[in-house]
């Protein structure tokens, strides 16, 4: 269920790329450790984003019919120099602007090989997207500086892609970790407190013996986590820990330390 429109998403890799780029220009350390992804330090995130970003790029371009290995992708690798953040930004430049630009010539609706069944263009834009939102999250923490609010629909529509993402693995990959997501009668709901009404900023998610299901709005549930949209987005992602301040949960906790344990793939 995409919100947004493809051009939207396009815009948003643009500005969350150069957002990591004026990381980069600010004097953040890259040997800095980042905290919420503790095996790699600042410049590795970085180079995970440019790398993510390159692939995507050809396989839009190339409207790849099958998977290409992220390895066999030119110019993957990045700066051959360590710690020389005016080279990564250069290179990250040019990996954000060569995949927003394959996006917008291909459209929304060109068949391209993906991994989550969704064979379009379209899927990799918004998938990219909420890639970046939460990267530069994590940028952020490990350069110590304040995460700014996303906007209000893509902050929703992150929301709205990770319940999908956890649907499709329960579909294909029965002994995974989200098997074990099936509760009959137990539900979640998340209540962004911040938002106009006209969003409906809130989920209701339950987790059924057939497996999750979800749908917006404001119903009871075993346990609900309500606050800020952003700070709703991180704490889905494992971002933010759920005593951060100005989040609240009510409830069943111990519900949703099961769910965020068993609903993260990344």
């Amino acid at each position: 269920m995409t919100t947004l429109s493809h051009d939207r998403y396009c815009d948003e890799i643009t500005h969350r790329t150069g957002q990591f780029r004026a990381l980069l220009t600010s004097g953040s350390g890259l040997f800095a450790t980042v905290p919420t992804c503790p095996d790699w330090t600042l410049e590795q995130l970085v180079r995970h984003v440019g790398r993510a970003l390159l692939w995507v790029e050809l396989l839009v371009r190339t409207r790849a019919q099958e998977e290409v290995p992220i390895d066999d992708v030119p110019g993957t690798e990045g700066p051959g120099t360590r710690g020389d953040a005016a080279a990564l930004e250069t290179w990250l430049a040019e990996a954000g602007a060569a995949a927003v630009a394959a996006l917008r010539e291909a459209g929304p609706d060109t068949r391209v090989w993906a991994w989550s069944g969704i064979h379009t263009t379209g899927f990799w834009a918004r998938r990219m997207t909420h890639e970046l939102v939460v990267h530069h999250a994590d940028a952020m923490l490990a350069a110590g500086r304040p995460f700014a609010p996303v906007a209000a629909e893509v902050a929703a529509d992150a929301v709205d892609e990770w319940l999908e993402i956890v649907q499709f693995v329960q579909r294909v990959l029965p002994d995974g970790p989200a098997k074990d997501l099936r509760r009959p009668g137990a539900s979640l709901h998340l209540h962004a407190t911040d938002t106009a009404p006209g969003l409906n900023a809130e989920w209701l998610i339950e987790l059924g013996e057939d497996g999750v299901t979800w749908r917006r709005g404001h119903e009871k549930a075993s346990v609900a986590l309500r606050g800020p949209l952003t700070s709703l987005l991180l704490a889905f992602y494992r971002r933010l820990p759920l005593d951060a301040p100005r989040l609240e949960v009510l409830g069943d906790r111990k519900l949703l330390e099961f769910w965020l344990e068993r609903a993260t793939f990344g």
